[in-house]
């Protein structure tokens, strides 16, 4: 190439560059992706907040009902030629009266009542009458005698629980249509309820037996408390905490201090990540395996519950804790052993401190999560236990068989009265106030025991 062809071709153009107060059509498109990225965003989280708020709505409308309770005052002669043939006040003759004997003394006062409020119905019978009121009225009128012998010759006002059916009808879940085909109760004792309600004698309160009360059988719906279930998840909750905590956080801290970084451990790491995605109901297999089977530990007791949720724990815990811990900086252990403190000196008097917050709120979590776990608890027998009476005691607390919140909630729901589903609606709201109690606990920690480096 001579020097004149060189002269004679046209110079490379440069690059021409938009003005910075323009936008050109590669920065369009970006903006562009940037504003659909986000709307994206906003969409998703638009659908989760919406089923959110669906569930909720659906958990308090069908759980709400069972915070309150239908009941039925009654004025009910006591006499004593019936309940105390020998006049003495023995504790042991009154005994002998079964709950079945007081029933004739209900329909008598039911009878009276129906009267005096001037209800014209074609019932007329007290027995038929009685069916308005739970199974359960004649065993509180022997309570109240027994405990006090000196009603009897009185005429007392008592105020029973009404059937799960009147219950119904006052919350309108049952209607007259219903009842056409129900054995339990017919239309025409809701014709003597309106009348009740406006005599006042029948109303709705706040029904505080469902909280503190016990479970009741399938006859007896309008009596299920979740009372008992609440105390046998707190002991099972206290052995995990026992338990799970101070081995978790020690497995932990070895771990990620101590230990030396070799295929064993290495080994050790991927199981402990492995076991925190196992399924909870294998847990609950190795629990009847080992507790049950093998250790001979009571069925259905809170102790064998505890620990089979301590198992399923255990990986969440060792997790949350390592990652707290890798969390402290090393400036912070070098600068402790530059001072001249030990490897556990630096570890238990610096990094500890400072990884708390983090190990408080995973430990709280994962307690949460054993909280609400049901599997488990169905392969130990918690499931099908049915927790009518407290236990009398600390020790009989952990192994007297009980039952758990879950379990009671799961127990509720597959019972075919409709009132025990709202009943199981109701238990979980319970479940969530101490779920959220929990997670607000895990909050106030992190905050409280928080340091600045």
């Amino acid at each position: 190439m001579t020097d004149a062809t060189s002269a004679s071709a046209p110079a490379s153009q440069p690059p021409r560059i938009g003005s910075i107060l323009h936008e050109s059509d590669r920065t369009k498109r970006r903006n562009a992706a940037e504003r659909r990225f986000r709307l994206y965003g906003v969409i998703a989280i638009s659908i989760g907040m919406l089923f959110l708020a669906a569930l909720l709505f659906a958990i308090v409308r069908n759980g709400i009902p069972a915070f309150t309770q239908t009941y039925m005052t009654v004025q009910i002669e006591l006499p004593a030629d019936v309940l105390d043939e020998n006049g003495n006040r023995d504790p042991e003759d009154l005994r002998k009266v079964s709950t079945f004997g007081y029933n004739p003394l209900i329909a008598a006062a039911l009878e009276r009542t129906v009267s005096e409020a001037g209800i014209e119905t074609e019932i007329t019978d007290g027995s038929d009458l009685r069916d308005m009121l739970s199974s359960a009225a004649g065993a509180q009128l022997r309570d109240t005698v027994l405990a006090d012998p000196d009603v009897i010759g009185t005429t007392q006002e008592f105020r029973l629980l009404a059937s799960s059916r009147v219950d119904g009808y006052m919350k309108g879940r049952v209607d007259r249509e219903s009842l056409a085909r129900d054995p339990n109760l017919s239309p025409e004792h809701l014709d003597v309820v309106d009348g009740l309600v406006d005599a006042g004698a029948i109303n709705r309160s706040f029904n505080w037996p469902f909280i503190t009360g016990s479970d009741a059988s399938e006859s007896r719906p309008e009596q299920a408390g979740m009372g008992v279930a609440i105390l046998g998840s707190f002991f099972m909750m206290l052995v995990v905490l026992v338990l799970s905590l101070p081995i978790g956080v020690a497995a932990s801290i070895y771990l990620e201090e101590f230990a030396p970084q070799n295929k064993f451990t290495d080994f050790i790491e991927v199981n402990i990540s492995n076991l925190a995605a196992v399924p909870s109901i294998v847990f609950g297999i190795l629990g009847l395996a080992v507790f049950i089977q093998f250790a001979h530990l009571p069925q259905s007791a809170p102790l064998v519950g505890g620990l089979t949720l301590t198992l399923m724990t255990l990986p969440t815990i060792v997790i949350s804790t390592r990652a707290s811990l890798k969390a402290v900086p090393p400036s912070i252990r070098d600068a402790a052993l530059g001072v001249g403190a030990s490897k556990m000196q630096s570890v238990f008097h610096h990094v500890l401190p400072l990884a708390m917050p983090g190990i408080l709120t995973g430990t709280i979590i994962g307690l949460a999560q054993a909280l609400g776990e049901t599997a488990p608890l169905l392969l130990i027998g918690m499931v099908g236990y049915i927790a009518t009476n407290y236990p009398d005691g600390v020790a009989s607390g952990f192994l007297d068989p009980n039952s758990a919140m879950p379990a009671q909630i799961f127990e509720w729901a597959k019972r075919a009265d409709p009132a025990y589903y709202e009943r199981a609606w109701g238990g979980i709201i319970i479940l969530l106030v101490f779920l959220l109690t929990m997670n607000l606990i895990a909050i106030l920690l992190r905050r409280r025991f928080e340091r600045r480096w």
